[in-house]
């Protein structure tokens, strides 16, 4: 058992390691479970691996709980939940249903199950190890749908009503997996939606509809969870319904795709409108706006969204909220370049540098300008164009002037360590209101200013 302070050093140090040693870790890791050893902290080398093998899932090792999940892993999901929503599988709730399984429902089955497994992973059978795999999702779907209809006694052995509703959809896609894993086949992700594909997945829909009609709007879901564009699914859910239109589309099974895609731009507006100033993340909040920006406009080409629908009027909400909640970002960006390039009093003043801006100062502005910059190419979807263009043009103007001041100063120094702060700050600025070209530039205009002020 490592102590909390050795437990520590592991995740940092297994955090900060590379992908691809990373993968190789946890492979021999696993191995080393699998083969009963009793040497490695199994789970705290993996729990400190977990945040860098998210990011490269491809490669890892099977074990019995992996290859359990493979017919629902593209409806698992990190995010916390407090209703349920269908179509998506907490991670968090997979071991709770193993367990039920494992220790209540089919203890002699599983048990059987995952040492044979095992014993073909570790001999590098996977085929052979798929292959019972499928046999027990056929036993495990049959056993979880009848202790489910023991409503009562289901939700007390997974903890509530979410597990339950989760467990549920883990049976219905156990009982779909030949499909499901068809799907997995013809689409390596990220894929690419193309028109062969999309006739191939409908040619999955049929089949499912035929043996397992309750898990076909699953298959959309799926396709969707696998693309480089998620809301390129939708075409699969348009073609069958052969509508185009929001309004009749949600209301219908084949909505499943437009309400989670729906659901995310919420979850994005949401994780929004919680960075408030001075406590924001501006590179989280850059990506997460980006998100919702590429996300809502995409989802309005795809289909016809009415403003009147139910998925247009929740899409215009968040976008003004979201527009809202950015507008007043963009607003105060020029408030923070002026705290940290403070200019004298009165029209047409010069920048004052009788003491430096301090470092809170100088990096609330930088964060600011990250802000506006980086959000330039897709505000438009985001609602706030116009702010902030406005913005940029302030920031701009502003440093501009600053520059200028900051040059002259330099020339003939009366505050030389006011200067020699401020200036690397004004390159930082410039290169990324301006460009790289321009921080150069006004590099070479600053060294000369030194070397004026040398000579004289």
């Amino acid at each position: 058992m490592l102590t909390a302070n050795k437990t520590g050093l592991l995740t940092a140090f297994l955090g900060s390691l590379p992908g691809h040693i990373a993968a190789r870790l946890a492979r021999a890791v696993e191995l080393d479970r699998l083969m009963e050893g009793k040497t490695l902290p199994h789970e705290e080398i993996l729990r400190g691996l977990r945040p860098v093998l998210r990011r490269d899932p491809a490669g890892r090792m099977l074990t019995p709980l992996r290859l359990f999940c493979l017919p629902f892993q593209d409806l698992l999901s990190s995010e916390q939940r407090k209703t349920k929503q269908k179509g998506v599988i907490a991670r968090g709730n997979v071991v709770p249903v193993w367990r039920w399984l494992s220790e209540s429902l089919l203890p002699d089955e599983t048990l059987r199950y995952c040492t044979e497994v095992k014993a073909l992973i570790i001999n590098k059978r996977n085929e052979e190890a798929l292959l019972r795999s499928g046999e027990y999702w056929t036993l495990a779907s049959a056993t979880l749908i009848a202790a489910l209809a023991e409503t009562k006694k289901a939700r007390l052995a997974l903890n509530g009503d979410l597990p339950a509703a989760d467990a549920a959809e883990i049976a219905l896609l156990l009982a779909a997996a030949p499909e499901m894993l068809k799907v997995q086949a013809l689409m390596p992700a990220p894929a690419l939606m193309t028109d062969e594909l999309l006739w191939e997945l409908r040619a999955v829909y049929d089949a499912v509809v035929e043996r397992q009609p309750d898990a076909a709007p699953y298959v959309p879901v799926a396709a969707m969870n696998r693309l480089s564009r998620p809301w390129e699914g939708l075409r699969l859910p348009l073609s069958i319904a052969r509508q185009h239109r929001d309004t009749l589309i949600s209301k219908t099974d084949m909505g499943l795709v437009g309400e989670i895609l729906i659901e995310r731009l919420n979850g994005l507006q949401t994780a929004i409108l919680t960075s408030r100033h001075p406590m924001f993340d501006a590179d989280a909040l850059l990506a997460q706006t980006r998100q919702f920006a590429e996300l809502s406009v995409a989802i309005v080409k795809e289909i016809e969204v009415r403003r009147d629908g139910e998925w247009g009027q929740r899409l215009l909400k968040d976008r003004a909220s979201v527009g809202e909640a950015m507008d007043k970002f963009m607003e105060r960006a020029i408030k923070e370049m002026m705290a940290a390039l403070p200019m004298g009093r009165g029209t047409g003043a010069s920048a004052d540098f009788s003491r430096p801006s301090d470092a809170e100062k100088r990096e609330m502005a930088m964060r600011y300008t990250r802000l506006v910059t980086g959000s330039r190419h897709f505000a438009t979807g985001g609602c706030f164009a116009a702010k902030q263009k406005d913005a940029a043009e302030e920031l701009c103007g502003w440093l501009r002037r600053y520059n200028e001041d900051l040059v002259r100063e330099m020339r003939a120094p009366d505050h030389p360590g006011v200067t020699e702060v401020q200036f690397p700050f004004c390159l930082e600025l410039t290169a990324l209101l301006f460009s790289e070209e321009e921080a150069e530039l006004l590099r070479r205009r600053g060294k000369a200013a030194l070397g004026t002020a040398s000579a004289a």
